[in-house]
């Protein structure tokens, strides 16, 4: 199964923000949430993996069905809702995978770890639940990502204010400055934001000195899509994902690169199904990307696909 989908090719190595990972193609969270599959996962060929959306406690998420096809517009829908089994069992899963890697000397895969709050725990105290997902995580993952921009927990996107973010990331980054090494802390951000709030995020991960952002997350809009109004309707609410949100990903990573002169690391994601996209995130000014709904839709070789011509131009 590694031979046929793996592409290994030290040209492919990438650093970023401080770590060097094997290649520069991740799987987005919320597809293995709960770290139940990350052996068979690196054997697909990615160079990262991040789990999650990782909670305090453990939560059902949002009642079924929850994840919705768009094939007219190669796209989902999902309103799953942090689904997880809490970040103690997944730390504990996390922890015999580590050692489990470390004996076969096969720990080339990097994990990130997405936090977020329990849908029932007041906004004045979500940074709790970011600070013990922070503490319980850390020493089983090799970066984080602060997931304030999901759709699908009332409230939570409010946590994307200034303010709001700013008492979030500073304890965060307080946590992270107390450790012997500190890891690497990035925001997931909303395809949803005014250029204004835009500018806000900008500014708030210069001032705090974040690691860089995850550009982006789903969106509630559902402007231009193929499919009938009667079936988004049925559907209703959710975030969406796959090729209709690539034009703004990657309107948002060029923005940022713009704003800072690339001063901020890019994790680009959004609407990436083929080589081609990849490269328009890559030239946009993203340092990595991660693949979700292209996954889905085009299966395991859309990642050897990516990373066979990304090595092909390397080696021109």
């Amino acid at each position: 199964m590694r031979r046929a989908f793996s592409v290994e090719d030290p040209s492919l190595n990438k650093n970023f923000a401080g770590i060097l990972f094997k290649n520069p193609v991740g799987l987005g969270a919320g597809f293995d949430k709960n770290a139940l599959y990350l052996q068979s996962l690196e054997a697909l060929g990615f160079g990262f993996i991040e789990i999650g959306t990782v909670t305090p406690l453990a939560q059902a998420g949002n009642p079924k069905p929850r994840l919705f096809r768009l094939k007219k517009d190669r796209a989902l829908i999902n309103r799953m809702g942090f689904n997880n089994h809490g970040v103690d069992k997944i730390s504990e899963r996390l922890k015999k995978w580590k050692e489990k890697s470390a004996e076969s000397g096969n720990g080339r895969l990097k994990i990130g770890g997405n936090i977020g709050k329990n849908k029932l725990t007041p906004n004045e105290n979500a940074w709790q639940d970011y600070t013990i997902c922070f503490e319980k995580l850390f020493p089983w993952v090799d970066y984080f990502v602060v997931n304030v921009s999901s759709p699908n927990t009332p409230g939570l996107r409010e946590l994307q204010e200034k303010e709001s973010l700013r008492v979030i990331l500073t304890k965060l980054q307080d946590l992270n400055r107390k450790q012997q090494i500190q890891k690497p802390l990035f925001l997931k951000i909303s395809p949803d934001l005014s250029n204004f709030q835009l500018d806000d995020v900008i500014e708030l991960s210069e001032e705090i000195h974040l690691d860089g952002l995850v550009v982006c997350n789903t969106t509630i809009s559902r402007d231009g899509l193929n499919s009938p109004s009667e079936k988004l309707e049925r559907i209703g609410a959710g975030g969406l994902s796959g090729g209709p949100l690539k034009k703004k990903s990657t309107e948002f990573i060029q923005y940022i690169g713009q704003k800072t002169n690339h001063r901020i690391p890019i994790i680009g994601s959004g609407g990436i199904h083929s080589a081609d996209d990849a490269k328009e995130k890559t030239t946009a000014g993203a340092g990595l990307i991660q693949i979700w709904t292209g996954f889905i839709y085009e299966g395991p070789g859309l990642v050897r696909e990516i990373l066979n011509a990304q090595s092909l131009k390397l080696k021109a």
